[in-house]
């Protein structure tokens, strides 16, 4: 192998593949050793090396030097390639794993390749890294070729390759946004402090400004909060909080809980704990959906907060001096010492630390201090089991209430199906009303023919009229409208008759009356 070549080789290599020359040349080497191995015999002792500086091979054999071109020739090319390819890949794998270990924690953009299972591959600058569905924030989706912003959360070698997971629901995605979207954050001159987040719901953000001329809150928001829209915008709607951030956790604390209203806020040093009073209109708002904001207020200060109104801290200290001054060898003073230092339940007196409660009692000893612990482990437990005990029994009668509603809803069923019947009869009725109607129209029926002899009654009221206008037209002592023909008169009635049609009995006496009148006219 020439020397010239294998020096360009190594370059190559260290250029395309980002891998440092000293590895590739050790990989090598360890190829060559490998080949001559299985030549010689794995138990032969073989060195190879090869020179930095001008490319030369030299090797022994068991202390006896080996010629460079018995080298070449004996051992097998391709054996050797092989050993150099894994070397080679290993190497690389190395390189990758350095360069993504240093990235965690950091933001990176990639392209979507596939969205399977609800797990997305992503294409980042040389390497596959997988989205999976639990580091994605609730509710949004994700398609193929498009961009993703995430941080890099795992790094772990898996044979020969890389394995690099990421991450859209840890709080470094919104610290990395902010030093993205806000200048005076990468300036250095405004500082996070601390990060709550809940993915996909809400996030708290503690701030902090080097520069008393730089408002943190304003310069987080921006104008008319166009740096905050793009963030939230990122995060799929994801609400954001910005607090000022305060090393005295009197300020700090009801900073956290905003927009509630704090009352006053008393710290148990001990416990890590904060007694939070609020009004009752301002409960439920401090406590939050769910309990949301009190939580996130808790992991943004880094104490246990507890809410409470006014009136629930006086009955619960009550109670708790009531029922450690029960305990054998705790006093009444002892009592108040420890509800004064935040201790109100069996529980916090089951853990606090043996030189405190002797401090507090005056110099206990051994034993009473042992003795008061086990007392408040047993009342612990026999507080739990209680509550245990009561959360069953609320269970027990849900279900029992449950399953006394079922039959109600099934009596009702049959009381609907009872009223199908009805609804039939119902239907036969209107059938019967269908029927009767039917009947009745032959009726109607029958009425037209009734009709159609009526019709012949108004035309038989024409003589009567004609009748009617002669006896009017005719008045007694008009001799004009004398006739000298009297059958003649008659005709006009015969003609107006119709043919077929018998005049009634009525209408005949009428014209026996109209005749006799114009029988007496005539006389």
């Amino acid at each position: 192998m020439d020397s010239n070549e294998l020096l360009r080789i190594v370059d190559t290599i260290h250029r395309d593949k980002n891998i440092d020359k000293e590895v590739v040349l050790e990989g090598i080497e360890a190829a060559l050793v490998s080949a001559a191995k299985k030549h010689f015999g794995e138990d032969e002792d073989i060195v190879v090396v090869i020179d930095r500086d001008d490319g030369s091979i030299s090797g022994t054999h068991n202390g006896e030097p080996l010629d460079p071109a018995e080298l070449s020739e004996r051992i097998g090319a391709q054996t050797a390639k092989q050993v150099m390819i894994q070397k080679i890949r290993e190497a690389e794998r190395d390189t990758l794993f350095a360069e993504y270990e240093e990235l965690r924690g950091q933001l990176v953009t990639g392209v979507i390749q596939r969205y399977e299972g609800g797990a997305a591959t992503v294409a980042l600058s040389n390497v596959e890294a997988i989205l999976p569905r639990g580091e994605q924030i609730p509710g949004e989706t994700h398609h193929a070729n498009e961009r993703v912003r995430a941080t890099v959360y795992e790094v772990r070698k898996q044979g020969s390759r890389v394995k690099v997971i990421l991450s859209r629901t840890k709080p470094h995605l919104v610290q990395r946004l902010f030093e993205q979207e806000i200048p005076e954050i990468a300036e250095g001159v405004i500082e996070i402090k601390s990060i709550a987040r809940e993915p996909g719901y809400r996030t708290k953000v503690a701030v902090s400004s080097s520069d008393q001329r730089v408002d943190c809150v304003g310069a987080c928001v921006g104008v008319r909060g166009n740096r905050i829209k793009n963030i939230v915008d990122e995060l799929g709607g994801e609400r954001i909080d910005i607090v000022r951030y305060n090393d005295d956790m009197q300020v700090l604390i009801p900073n956290s809980l905003q927009p509630a209203e704090v009352d006053e806020v008393i710290l148990c040093q001990m416990l890590g704990r904060a007694i939070v009073l609020v009004r009752e209109d301002q409960l439920s708002l401090a406590i939050g959906r769910r309990g949301q904001n009190v939580r996130l207020g808790s992991k943004l200060c880094g104490w246990d907060i507890e809410i409470m109104t006014r009136e629930e801290l006086d009955e619960q200290i009550d109670q708790a001096v009531v029922g450690y001054a029960s305990l054998e060898g705790v006093e009444e003073e002892l009592a108040e010492k420890l509800v004064g230092e935040g201790f109100l339940s069996y529980y916090d007196l089951s853990v606090i630390e043996p030189d405190a409660l002797s401090e507090m009692g005056g110099g206990l000893s051994n034993e009473q201090i042992d003795r008061i612990v086990q007392q408040s482990e047993m009342k612990a437990e026999e507080a739990e089991r209680e509550a245990a005990k009561q959360r069953r029994l609320q269970r027990e009668q849900a279900q029992i209430e449950a399953v006394a509603v079922e039959p109600e809803a099934d009596e009702t069923e049959p009381e609907a199906d009872e009223t199908e019947p009805e609804t039939v009869a119902a239907e036969t009725e209107t059938d019967e009303t269908e029927t009767e109607a039917d009947e009745t129209e032959p009726e109607a029926n029958e009425t037209e023919p009734k009709a159609d002899e009526t019709e012949p009654k108004a035309d038989e009221t024409e003589p009567e009229t004609v009748a009617a206008e002669t006896e009017t037209a005719v008045q007694p002592g008009d001799e004009s409208l004398e006739q000298p023909d009297v059958p003649d008169d008659s005709e006009p009635s015969e003609s107006v008759e119709p043919a077929g049609v018998l005049a009634d009995s009525d209408s005949n006496a009428d014209s026996q009356v109209i005749e006799e009148n114009i029988e007496a006219k005539q006389d």
